[in-house]
């Protein structure tokens, strides 16, 4: 046996009482692991139970899962149906709806007829979606004609509104519209072209045109416009864009064109421009300048406003029906201004061909802006043809007008030696030219090939002088008396040299000119002094005085002399009074119009005249003085004559009585 431990002293007895309580412990232990593993097991057998009876379970409710699942779904088919059909139901309604308003018309309330009719095509797009409805075919038929009704309504109602408000245009509204420098002056009641203002101040009416603001009348009421333009795009939309067109065309086109006749505007052939007096056409043609200001400036300008507003959005439709609209009225414009350029030329058409060229010129960019796209091109080009046509004619008529210059064949010479009517219409005429400067350099541009400087204009105004100089020197010798020849030529020269001095041809033709044609002048009057006044001058010469043989005779101091015959000195006296007479008698008719060259010519008459025959009187006077009946011969003092060379170039008429 073994020895037993002892408690107390030492330790050894407290030892054995540790190990029999881990003894105890690992005993206790081992029991509640057993415990637990017995309960372990248990649950185990318990979950294993029950995972079975839930696998049955579930699949007994799989029949009832099924079941609900299906229902769920049959309740979410059932709502979706109702949906689409209170959907459906609605357009149902709507479409009732807007079909009321269609069978009321559009007169009454215009907004609510087209809110009808965009309604409608929204049903035709909704049922066009819809094809699997039963009814879609029958509704979408029912709704196209009922749609098709509706916009032959809109049409009737576009017509009737645009024909309400379109009215032709009274002159008076139109000549409001002008600048104040443009309106007509009050003129004979119901003729309104000819309250016109005049077409003769060329440079007062560029610079009016200019310079002066035109205001676009009002056509259609601006109220209107949108109405209009809303039923223009319902019936783009539904595919009525030629019905479109046509209606407004035949509305607005007779419009536009009355509008016009009752302005003045006439439709002229060339035959008819040929067979009218100068006059009456000179008016037309003024008259046709204003009325193409006045069609463009504003009656144009207001279709074009129009027709933007009514098609705005639809640019290839808005070009085309302002062309159809304005077609016509154009054509009439125009077809006069080629009457007119086609017309036989003559000089004095050049101005008014000018004119014409000139206003075809100025409303060109007004012209290109609103005719502009491709439907108003053969307009455009037919404004761009007159043009070209009036600016060929004037050309060819200038010259022309050099031509006839040189060649006119005038055979009525003036009596007087004044200044000759062709001289004078030359003259005027290049004047007339230097209005027109830049049009003329655009001609040359155009037609010569120049640069349009001023020295080609100076080369055609010295061309025209020159070619006048040509003509009066031929008229010049229809003349018997060569003094009036030469009297002649220095009057017309001097009004040629007086006119370009006053005038813009003097920078063009230059001092040069100038100073060589007032030699010219010059020339002639020395020349019509040596001729017409030699004679009598030698009446007045001591040349030829020598003693006959008889007779007593003076000396110059008052002495006697024997060196020259009273007879002599009486038949020198005579002759001279007859020779002044009828120097006097026919040089008083003879005129030289310009006051201070028929001065100067007196003058220098006088200059020769008076001294000559103060001499001659103070040297053999007292011969005749001494003799039977003195003022016989000694007709006149030198102050009488003085005072006839006064009446001389006054262009008195035979039956005046001398004074």
């Amino acid at each position: 046996m073994g020895i037993p431990a002892r408690r107390g002293g030492g330790g050894g007895g407290g030892g054995v009482v540790g190990v029999d309580m881990l003894s105890d412990r690992a005993a206790q232990m081992r029991e509640a692991l057993v415990k637990s593993q017995s309960i372990t097991d248990n649950m185990v057998s318990i979950l294993g139970s029950f995972d079975h009876r839930l696998s049955a379970l579930e699949t007994a409710m799989r029949p009832t899962q099924i079941r609900t699942h299906a229902i769920r779904r049959a309740h979410e088919n059932i709502d979706k149906t109702l949906k689409a059909a209170e959907v459906i139901l609605s357009q149902f309604d709507i479409s009732r709806q807007a079909e009321a308003k269609i069978l009321k018309g559009p007169h009454e309330d215009l907004e609510s007829y087209l809110q009808a009719i965009d309604q409608l095509r929204k049903n035709i797009q909704f049922f066009s979606n819809n094809k699997s409805f039963k009814s879609s075919d029958g509704v979408l038929n029912h709704t196209n004609n009922l749609l098709a009704k509706a916009i032959s309504k809109l049409e009737e109602e576009f017509k009737q509104l645009l024909s309400s408000y379109s009215k032709a245009v009274e002159p008076e509204r139109l000549f409001e519209c002008l600048p104040n420098s443009m309106r007509p002056s009050s003129g004979s009641p119901g003729d309104s072209s000819s309250k016109l203002p005049s077409s003769n101040s060329h440079s007062d009416q560029n610079n009016s045109a200019e310079n002066s603001v035109y205001t676009t009348p009002t056509l259609i009421p601006p109220r209107i416009l949108p109405l209009l333009h809303d039923l223009a795009q319902q019936m783009v939309q539904a595919g009525n864009q030629q019905q479109l067109q046509k209606i407004y065309r035949d509305t607005r086109s007779p419009v536009l064109e009355e509008s016009l006749r009752k302005l003045g505007v006439e439709k002229l052939s060339k035959d008819d421009v040929q067979k009218m007096q100068w006059e009456v056409l000179e008016a037309k043609i003024g008259n046709w300048i204003h009325f193409m200001r006045i069609a463009v400036k504003l009656l144009f300008a207001g279709e074009r406003k129009v027709c933007d507003q009514i098609f705005e959005g639809f640019d290839p439709l808005m070009d085309q029906c302002f062309a159809e609209v304005t077609a016509g009225s154009v054509a009439v414009l125009l077809s006069f201004g080629d009457a007119i350029a086609k017309s036989k030329r003559s000089p004095e058409k050049l101005f008014v061909l000018l004119d014409m060229y000139e206003i075809m010129r100025e409303l060109h960019s007004e012209i290109e802006a609103l005719f502009r796209g491709k439907a108003c091109n053969d307009i455009r080009e037919s404004a761009l043809g007159l043009t070209k046509r009036l600016a060929q004619t004037a050309q060819e008529t200038f010259g022309d007008f050099e031509e006839a210059v040189e060649k006119d064949a005038t055979k009525t010479a003036v009596a007087d030696g004044t200044v000759h009517p062709l001289t004078s219409y030359v003259i005027n005429y290049v004047k007339f030219l230097f209005d027109y400067q830049s049009t003329l350099k655009q001609l040359f541009q155009e037609f010569e090939n120049g640069d349009g400087s001023n020295s080609q204009l100076a080369a055609v105004t010295m061309r025209i002088m020159q070619a006048l100089q040509t003509n009066l020197d031929g008229k010049s010798k229809q003349y018997r008396d060569a003094s009036l020849t030469h009297l002649f030529l220095m009057n017309n020269i001097h009004y040629m040299v007086r006119s370009v001095r006053r005038s813009e041809a003097k920078d063009l033709l230059g001092d040069d000119w100038v100073q060589r044609h007032r030699r010219i002048v010059q020339q002639h009057a020395n020349q019509y002094k040596r001729i017409a006044w030699a004679k009598i001058l030698q009446c007045l010469s001591v040349q030829g005085l020598t003693s006959s043989g008889g007779g007593s005779a003076v000396s110059a101091d008052g002495g006697n002399s024997s060196g020259v015959s009273r007879a002599i000195i009486k038949d020198r006296l005579k002759t001279f009074n007859i020779q002044f007479e009828e120097l006097h008698q026919r040089q008083s008719q003879w005129t030289v119009p310009d006051t201070e060259l028929r001065e100067s010519l007196r003058l220098a008459v006088a200059e020769v005249l008076l001294p000559a025959y103060r001499s001659f009187i103070k040297r053999f006077g007292p011969l005749v003085e001494n003799g039977k009946n003195p003022q016989k011969y000694i007709r006149y003092t030198p102050e009488d004559l003085e005072h006839m060379l006064g009446e001389f170039f006054e262009g008195k008429t035979l039956n005046e009585p001398k004074r």
